[in-house]
């Protein structure tokens, strides 16, 4: 086991990991057609989500967070779950959104920052309904 994270939103998750470096504006920062990071100025340009554990320090934005992220898991393109390191009401709109309308299951789980940079880009991560990170 890799750590345990509080449960923000519920549910399952096996991906890839991307770590993030910087907060993600999934409003206008991230293109829920393509689930690719859009935002000129983030590190990670470029970087496809599509079905990944998204490891991040939390996201930018606005309450238009939970449209796009709800879009982009009604669509396929949005990650498997969401490590983040600040609660985040907008994150955790949005998968709820998409678990009631769409059926999707995206985890929002709440981690300390030790165990978020335990995790490693690119390693396969599966994260458990009560939070336990393996």
């Amino acid at each position: 086991m890799i750590g345990h994270g509080r449960v923000l939103h519920a549910g399952l998750a096996t991906g890839p990991v991307i770590q993030l470096d910087e907060p993600l504006s999934f409003w206008g920062g991230f293109d829920p057609v393509t689930g690719t990071i859009i935002d000129r100025a983030h590190p990670q340009v470029g970087a496809s989500l599509v079905g990944c554990i998204v490891a991040m320090p939390g996201s930018r934005g606005s309450s238009a967070t939970p449209g796009a992220l709800g879009e982009a898991l009604r669509l396929g393109t949005g990650p498997a779950g969401l490590l983040v390191t600040k609660p985040d009401i907008n994150l955790v709109a949005g998968a709820m959104v998409a678990a009631t309308l769409y059926n999707s299951s995206c985890p929002v789980i709440l981690v300390d920052e030790e165990t978020r940079r335990q995790i490693r880009s690119g390693s396969e991560l599966t994260i458990s309904i009560d939070g336990r990170l393996t």
